[in-house]
């Protein structure tokens, strides 16, 4: 029984005393991989025990016999391999030192700019910059996200080309745009027009001295721009025609309710005839009064103007009152007109017309015209008249 308890003994002793061989108390899978630790060996499993015989008879005693406990296993002080490093290493272990990155693989085919940035790949150098952009924050060029435009110094060159008018010409292009507008305005209300009005178109009755007399106008063009065309003039019956005169004018609006004209205008008829430069203005007054002014030159260099309007009065749906006055001017004496300086002439008028049709108005007035100064005396040598009151009828109308 000693021999036993000494034997064990000895067995605890050796295993404490072996130097070096310590291990540590707890090393798992995880830190052995790390290198931090060594795994132990894998033990053998213990063999099962054989079944117990039954005991012999009892031998006579004999003397105690001494045996030699069995030693345990001595493990080897060489150290044991380290394991491979795993598969995957990631970028951080790496940087702690627990396992080492594979080779730099090369740069994906795609590099964008936002992952050169940061460092996860290297652009190709015959990368082409990315485009300059007007509006281009900090950030996005940081990132090479865009560039953005230089601002140059002032007065060191000169400022950066505006914007288009239209925001659609930044992708389709300044000419497609702009012929694409002039298109649209043509289409809604931008097209060319055309209209013939014939203001006054009458007979007058006087004392003996009945005759007739036109004025009208006709106009080709746009809202701005217009080729106008006027004509009036007076005669008697079974007589000569004493005076009238053409004017072809560009017209030209200022305003919503102004034009002005410039052009020609040509005497036909009897006596002197003259050419001249014509220069005017038209416009809507307010209370919609219609007024009308022009300076005449001639190519003899004499000057004289004319001043006219007129309002519409709807006294109802179908009759309307239209008060009318006119005044001729000359600048000098001109005998071979038989006209003096001054205010040569006066009329004014009010007639009443009748609408059954917008486009078509019969009217009925009065008339009163007079001559003033030395074109007054010029008709008493003439043998004329110098004004008077005449019955008017006629006929007012456009298309």
């Amino acid at each position: 029984m000693s021999a036993l308890i000494l034997a064990a003994a000895l067995a605890a002793t050796s295993q404490h005393s072996m130097p070096g061989m310590a291990m540590p108390m707890a090393c798992t899978p995880e830190h052995a991989t790390m290198g931090h630790c060594k795994m132990p060996a894998a033990k053998p499993k213990p063999k099962a025990k054989p079944k117990p015989k039954a005991k012999p008879k009892p031998k006579p005693a004999a003397a105690p016999r001494r045996t030699r406990a069995a030693k345990p296993a001595v493990r080897s002080s060489k150290p044991a391999a380290a394991p491979a490093a795993p598969a995957a290493c990631t970028s951080e272990h790496a940087t702690m030192g627990h396992c080492t990155m594979p080779a730099a693989a090369p740069p994906p085919a795609a590099c964008t700019p936002e992952h050169a940035a940061m460092g996860h790949c290297a652009m190709p150098a015959a990368a082409a910059p990315a485009p300059a952009d007007p509006a281009c924050p900090p950030e996005h060029a940081a990132m090479g996200h865009c560039t953005p435009v230089t601002r140059n110094e002032v007065g060191n060159a000169p400022a950066p080309a505006a914007f288009p008018d239209l925001a659609a010409s930044t992708f389709y292009g300044e000419d497609a745009m702009t012929a694409a507008s002039e298109a649209l305005k043509r289409e809604h209300g931008g097209m060319a027009f055309d209209q013939v009005m014939v203001n006054l178109a009458e007979v007058a009755v006087r004392d003996g001295r009945d005759g007739y007399r036109w004025d009208g106008d006709a106009w080709f063009g746009g809202d701005i721009n217009r080729l106008v065309l006027k004509s009036e003039g007076e005669g008697r019956f079974g007589d000569r025609l004493d005076e009238a005169e053409v004017q072809a004018l560009w017209s030209r609006a200022v305003g919503p309710y102004e034009n002005v004209q410039f052009g020609i205008r040509q005497d036909i008829g009897a006596g002197t005839l003259r050419t001249y430069a014509s220069a005017g203005f038209e416009a809507l007054a307010p209370y919609w009064f219609d007024v009308e002014a022009t300076a005449f030159l001639s190519d003899k260099g004499e000057l004289f103007g004319r001043a006219e309007a007129y309002v519409d009065q709807r006294l109802t749906n179908w009759w309307v009152l239209q008060p009318r006055a006119e005044v001729e001017l000359s600048a000098q004496d001109v005998p071979a007109l038989r006209l003096g300086s001054g205010v040569t002439r006066a009329e004014a008028g009010l007639r009443l017309r009748y609408e059954w049709k917008r486009e078509v108005a019969p009217y009925v007035g009065v008339s009163w015209e007079r001559r003033f100064g030395d074109t007054a005396r010029f008709a008493r040598a003439d043998g004329e008249g110098t004004g008077g009151f005449a019955f008017v009828a006629g006929l007012r109308a456009w298309f």
